[in-house]
C-alpha cells in the first residue's frame, strides 16, 4: 500500500528549500507554508485512497482500443471524475480561466503523489497542463477564451501531437499537411505515440498538433502549431459535430498499459479543422513550451515510481524471512533486511530517491523565482538555473528511477520477478521515462549544446561556485560530516574539471564532447544531488534531539551513505568526460 511521503515533502519545501519564501510574491499572494500542508495532505488522501487502488489492476487490463473510441481500465473514469471534482486539474492553472495560483515547486511535488500511486493515470493531467501553459502564452484571446476554461478545470483534457513513424524525435521531418480554409485549415496526416490520445473520460479532447503549412520551407522553420479539437466546439462554447480525428489503435507496451499510447489518424477524407495559433513557422518554438514543461514532470515521474518501488522493497525486506546474517541484531528469527547487501541497496535506493526529489523541486522553486521574485535581476539568475538544470533533471532522475526500480526487483529475489507481486510493474512503468520528451542523449546534447556552449559555460560555473561556497560554509557537527563535506567539495572539483575540458572540446572538437554528453549529464546529476544531500545533513544535525529525532537522524545516515558510495561515481564519470570522446568518434561504425 503506497504512503505518501509528507514528512519528506514538507521537509524539503520549507526546511531545505526554503519555499515560504515565496509568499506574497506577484501571483502567490496566498501562498504559504501552511497551505502547502493543507494541498499535500489532500493530495496524499486521494492517491493512497483512490489512485494507488486502481495500479495495479489498470496494469492488469490496461486501455482496450474499440472502433467507437478507446474505452479506459475499468474504475479509471469515476477516479478521473473525482480527481476534477476535488479541483485537482485546476491547480496552478491561470486564474482568469479557472485555475487555481499555486507555485511550480507545489505543483510538483503533488504531482510526485500521483506519479507514485499511478503513472498511467497521471500522464493525462500532466499533458494537459503543458497544453494549457502553450495556450496560455502563445493563444489568441478568442482560443484562450473558447478552450481554456473546460481544460483547466479537467472537463476537456489536452494532447500534445508530435511524432511521426518516419520523423521519431527529428521533428524537422514533419509530414502532416495543413490546407488554409477561411479562418481555419483542413490538417491531413498521421501521428504516433500520443499519449492519452484518445479515451473516455472526458467528452472532449483538445490536441496541439504540430504540422506544415502547405507551401512551408523544409526543416523546423516550416513548421507550425494547430488545436485540433477532438470534437468541434461553437462560438458558445458548447460541443458541435465529430471531427474528423480518429484513434487508429493503441500500442502495446511494455508498460503503463492503463495509459493508452494512440496512432491518430487526422483528415482521412476532407480533413480535420484546425486552428493555428500564433505565427506560422514557429510551432517548434510553441510547442517547446510544452516539452519543457513535462521534462521536469517526467523527470520527477522517474523518482516517484522509484519511491513507490522503494516502499514496496522496504515491506518486503522487514517481513521476508531468508537465512540468518552474520552479526544480526534482532531477536528472534531476523529477516532479510539485517542482510548487509539488502541494506545497501535499501540506502541506494533511498538516497538517489531523496537526491533526485530534492534536485527536482530546488528547479522547480528556480521556475517560481524566474515567474514571481520582484528584482529583475534575481528573475533572470533563476532563469538561467532552471534551464540549466531541467535538462539534468529530466536525464539524470529518470535514469536513476529505473535503477532504483530494478534494485526492488532485486531486493525481492526471484519473487521480484513474479508479476503477481508486483515490484516488476515498476520496474516496466518507469522504462517509458528515460525516453519521453526526448532520451537522456537528447538531454544531454541539449545541455552541452543549447546551454552550456550558448553561454560559454556561465551558468553551470555560477551554480558550481555557489555550490562550492556553500559546502565550504556548511554548519557541520561531527567528523563523519565534516569527512562527507570534503568528498562532495571533492565531487564539485571534479564536475569543474570535466566542465572546463568540456568546454574546450566544444570549441575545437563537437563531436568529442558530444560522445561523452551523457556521463557529463549524469555527472552534474550526482554532484548537485550530493550538494543537495550534504545540506540536508547539516540541516537535520542542527536540529535538536524530540518527536522527529528518527527521522532526522536518517537523513543524516542517507546522506552519509550516498557519499560514501554513490558520489564516488562522479570521479568515475569525470575521468570519463575528461578523456572518454575520442574513443567514439575515433571509431568507425563500421566496426560496431
Amino acid at each position: 500500500m503506497y504512503r505518501a511521503p509528507l514528512r519528506e515533502m514538507r521537509f524539503v519545501l520549507e526546511e531545505l528549500l526554503g519555499a515560504g519564501r515565496l509568499a506574497g510574491l506577484p501571483g502567490l499572494e496566498d501562498y504559504s507554508d501552511e497551505l502547502a500542508r493543507q494541498v499535500l495532505e489532500e493530495a496524499a488522501r486521494f492517491a493512497e485512497s483512490v489512485l494507488d487502488p486502481l495500479n495495479r489492476p489498470g496494469d492488469e487490463s490496461g486501455a482496450r482500443w474499440t472502433p467507437a473510441g478507446v474505452l479506459t481500465a475499468p474504475g479509471f473514469r469515476e477516479a478521473y471524475g473525482q480527481f476534477v471534482a476535488g479541483g485537482w486539474p485546476a491547480l496552478g492553472g491561470p486564474a482568469q480561466f479557472g485555475g487555481q495560483p499555486a507555485p511550480r515547486v507545489l505543483v510538483s511535488a503533488v504531482g510526485e503523489f500521483w506519479g507514485s500511486a499511478n503513472l498511467a493515470f497521471k500522464l493525462g493531467p500532466m499533458l494537459t497542463h503543458g497544453a494549457v501553459h502553450a495556450l496560455e502564452l502563445c493563444g489568441s484571446p478568442a482560443q484562450q477564451a473558447l478552450f481554456l476554461p473546460r481544460m483547466v478545470t479537467g472537463e476537456w483534457t489536452g494532447t500534445m501531437v508530435l511524432t511521426e513513424a518516419q520523423a521519431g524525435s527529428d521533428l524537422g521531418q514533419v509530414r502532416t499537411r495543413a490546407v488554409p480554409e477561411g479562418d481555419h485549415y483542413r490538417l491531413f496526416g498521421q501521428k504516433i505515440f500520443i499519449t492519452w490520445g484518445d479515451h473516455d473520460l472526458t467528452p472532449n479532447t483538445i490536441h496541439m498538433v504540430l504540422g506544415r503549412i502547405e507551401g512551408a520551407v523544409a526543416g523546423v522553420k516550416g513548421i507550425s502549431l494547430f488545436i485540433v479539437p477532438k470534437v468541434l466546439v461553437n462560438a458558445d462554447g458548447s460541443l458541435g459535430e465529430r471531427n474528423e480525428v480518429r484513434c487508429l489503435s493503441i500500442e502495446h507496451k511494455l508498460g503503463i498499459h492503463a495509459s493508452p499510447t494512440c496512432v491518430l489518424a487526422f483528415g482521412e477524407q476532407r480533413g480535420a479543422t484546425a486552428y493555428r495559433v500564433g505565427d506560422p513557422g514557429r510551432g517548434l518554438e510553441y510547442m517547446f513550451i510544452m516539452m519543457n514543461s513535462a521534462r521536469l514532470s517526467v523527470g520527477s515521474e522517474g523518482y516517484a515510481v522509484g519511491e513507490r518501488a522503494l516502499q514496496r522493497a522496504l515491506e518486503w525486506a522487514r517481513t521476508r524471512v531468508q537465512g540468518r546474517p552474520r552479526g544480526a541484531r534482532s531477536e528472534g528469527v531476523p529477516t532479510i533486511i539485517e542482510h548487509p547487501d539488502v541494506k545497501r541497496m535499501l540506502l541506494r535506493m533511498k538516497s538517489q530517491t531523496e537526491a533526485s526529489r530534492a534536485l527536482t523541486l530546488y528547479t522547480a522553486l528556480q521556475l517560481d523565482l524566474a515567474a514571481h521574485a520582484r528584482d529583475a535581476a534575481q528573475r533572470a539568475r533563476a532563469q538561467a538555473r532552471s534551464e540549466l538544470l531541467t535538462p539534468i533533471v529530466k536525464g539524470w532522475c529518470t535514469e536513476l528511477g529505473n535503477e532504483v526500480a530494478a534494485l526492488g526487483v532485486q531486493v525481492h529475489g526471484g519473487m521480484g520477478f513474479i508479476e503477481e507481486i508486483g515490484a516488476a510493474q515498476y520496474l516496466r512503468d518507469v522504462r517509458i521515462t528515460t525516453i519521453y520528451e526526448g532520451t537522456t542523449g537528447i538531454q544531454a546534447n541539449d545541455l552541452l549544446g543549447r546551454k552550456i556552449a550558448r553561454d560559454h559555460g556561465a551558468a553551470v560555473g555560477t551554480f558550481i561556485e555557489e555550490m562550492e561556497a556553500e559546502l565550504r560554509d556548511l554548519d557541520v557537527r561531527s567528523p563523519a560530516l565534516d569527512e562527507a563535506r570534503h568528498a562532495a567539495l571533492e565531487a564539485v572539483g571534479h564536475l569543474r574539471a570535466s566542465t572546463q575540458s568540456i568546454g574546450r572540446a566544444l570549441a575545437s572538437r563537437p563531436e568529442v564532447a558530444l560522445a561523452v554528453s551523457v556521463p557529463y549529464l549524469k555527472l552534474c546529476g550526482y554532484v548537485a544531488g550530493g550538494w543537495l544531500l550534504m545540506k540536508s545533513a547539516a540541516l537535520a544535525a542542527a536540529r535538536p534531539a524530540g518527536a522527529d529525532h528518527v527521522f532526522y537522524n536518517a537523513k543524516v545516515r542517507t546522506a552519509l551513505f550516498y557519499v560514501q558510495q554513490v558520489l564516488p561515481e562522479a570521479g568515475a564519470l569525470a575521468r570519463v568526460c575528461c578523456g572518454g570522446g575520442t574513443s567514439v568518434v575515433d571509431t568507425d561504425a563500421a566496426l560496431l
